[in-house]
C-alpha cells in the first residue's frame, strides 16, 4: 500500500507542475500585452488599465472562490479556471481594440481567481504540518518560477514569432495542464465533504480578520504586490523608453525568474528551522524596497538584471515565509479562504500599482515612479511588523 508521505510527495509533485506551467503560459503574456496594446493605439494609462482589469476580477472573487474551494472540494474550481485561463489566451489572438483586450482580462482574472487559492489550498491539505515550509518552497518556486519565467519567454518569442502567436503557445500550454488536473488529481476526499457545511461567508472572513498575524501576512502580501505590479506591468515599457527591445525584456524577467527560483527551496527549508518566520518576512520586505527604488536608476540591461535578481531574492524568502505562515495561523477547514484573501492581495495590490502608476508615470516619468513604490514597500515593511509583533487579545 503506498505509504501517506509517499502519496503527499506525488500530489505535491503535480500541483507544482500544474501551477509552474499554467502561471508559465499566462504570465507569457505580461509583457507582450503592453507591447500588443500599444501596436493597437493604446497608451500608457490604457496599459495599466487593461493590466488591472484581470487583477480587478482576480482580487474580488478569489475570497469566494477560496470559499467554494471550502465547501466543494478543490477540483471543481481548479478545472474551470483552468479552461477560462486558456479560453483567454485564445481570445486575446483575436483581439483588434485595447477594448477587446481589456474584456478579454476580465475573463483571465475569474479563471485566476477560481485557479490561484485552490491549488494553494489543496498543497497545505496534503503536505504533513512538519514540513510545511519546504512544501510551499517547492510549490511558491513552481508558482513565481512560472510566473517570472513566463515573461521572459514571452519576450524572446515575441521577438521570434510575433507578438499575436505568443497567445497560441500560451493557451495551449494552459489546455494541457487542464488534461494532467482531469486526469490524474484526486477527487475530493469525503471528509472535504463532509466539512462543507460552514458560517455564512461574512461572519467568517471577520472573524479571519481579527488574526492580527494573518492581517500582517495580507499588509506584507498587498504592499509588495503593488511594487511587483510596477514591475510585470510597466518594466516592458520602461525598458523600451531607453532604447532596448524586448528582447531586452526577456533578459530582465529571466534575472528576476532564475533568481527567485533559486532562492524558494532554501527559504521553505529554513523557514521550518527559523523559530520566527516573521524574520525572514521582514528581511525580504526590506530588500525588496531597495531593489524596487534602484530600478529608477538603471539606464542599461546589465543593471536592469541586477537589480531584478536582488528583488526576485527578496520575493522568494517573503513569500515564502509568508505563505507557511498563513497556513500556520488558520485552522484547517478556514485555508481555503485564507488564500483566498491571500491572493486577493496579490492582484489587487498589482491592480491599484497598474491602475493607478499608468498616469502618474506620464505625468513624473518612470525613475519617480520606481522611487514612489520604493517608499510603498518601506511602509509595507513598518506595517507588518507593527501588526505582528502586536499581542493577540485574549481569547474569550
Amino acid at each position: 500500500m503506498e505509504s501517506r508521505e509517499h502519496r503527499a510527495g506525488k500530489l505535491l509533485l503535480l500541483a507544482c507542475v500544474i501551477s509552474f506551467v499554467c502561471f508559465f503560459g499566462s504570465y507569457m503574456r505580461i509583457p507582450i500585452v503592453p507591447l500588443f496594446a500599444t501596436s493597437l493605439g493604446a497608451d500608457t494609462a490604457q496599459v495599466g488599465l487593461i493590466n488591472s482589469a484581470f487583477m480587478l476580477m482576480a482580487g474580488a472573487l478569489s475570497i469566494p472562490s477560496g470559499l467554494v474551494s471550502d465547501r466543494l472540494g478543490r477540483r471543481i474550481p481548479l478545472l474551470g479556471g483552468l479552461i477560462l485561463l486558456a479560453g483567454s489566451s485564445f481570445l486575446l489572438y483575436w483581439s483588434n481594440t485595447p477594448l477587446q483586450m481589456g474584456g478579454v482580462y476580465l475573463l483571465f482574472g475569474i479563471g485566476l481567481s477560481a485557479f490561484s487559492p485552490t491549488l494553494m489550498s489543496y498543497v497545505a491539505d496534503v503536505t504533513p504540518p512538519e514540513v510545511l515550509g519546504q512544501a510551499y518552497g517547492w510549490y511558491t518556486m513552481a508558482l513565481y518560477g512560472g510566473m517570472t519565467l513566463g515573461p521572459a519567454a514571452g519576450g524572446f518569442l515575441g521577438t521570434a514569432l510575433g507578438l499575436r502567436p505568443v497567445f497560441l503557445v500560451a493557451g495551449g500550454l494552459i489546455l494541457a495542464m487542464f488534461v494532467v488536473a482531469l486526469i490524474f488529481l484526486p477527487a475530493p476526499s469525503s471528509a472535504q465533504h463532509r466539512s462543507a457545511v460552514r458560517p455564512a461567508i461574512l461572519p467568517t472572513l471577520a472573524g479571519l480578520m481579527h488574526n492580527r498575524r494573518l492581517v500582517a501576512c495580507l499588509v506584507a502580501t498587498l504592499g509588495t504586490c503593488f511594487g511587483f505590479g510596477m514591475f510585470v506591468t510597466f518594466m516592458p515599457l520602461y525598458i523600451r523608453s531607453q532604447g532596448m527591445h524586448s528582447g531586452h525584456v526577456g533578459f530582465v524577467f529571466a534575472a528576476q525568474a532564475l533568481a527567485n527560483a533559486i532562492s524558494r527551496l532554501p527559504s521553505g527549508k529554513l523557514s521550518d528551522r527559523v523559530a520566527d518566520r516573521s524574520i525572514l518576512v521582514t528581511g525580504g520586505l526590506a530588500i525588496f524596497a531597495l531593489a524596487l527604488a534602484s530600478f529608477g536608476l538603471c539606464r542599461s540591461v546589465v543593471p536592469l538584471m541586477g537589480a531584478a535578481a536582488v528583488m526576485g531574492i527578496s520575493m522568494g524568502v517573503a513569500f515564502t515565509a509568508v505563505c507557511a505562515l498563513i497556513a500556520d495561523v488558520v485552522p484547517r477547514e478556514q485555508r481555503g479562504l485564507a488564500m483566498g484573501c491571500y491572493n486577493t492581495c496579490v492582484y489587487v495590490g498589482m491592480m491599484l500599482c497598474a491602475a493607478g502608476m499608468g498616469a502618474f508615470i506620464r505625468e513624473e516619468g518612470f525613475r519617480i515612479g520606481f522611487f514612489l513604490n520604493g517608499v510603498v514597500g518601506v511602509a509595507t515593511l513598518l506595517l507588518f511588523v507593527t501588526l505582528y509583533r502586536r499581542p493577540e487579545p485574549a481569547a474569550a
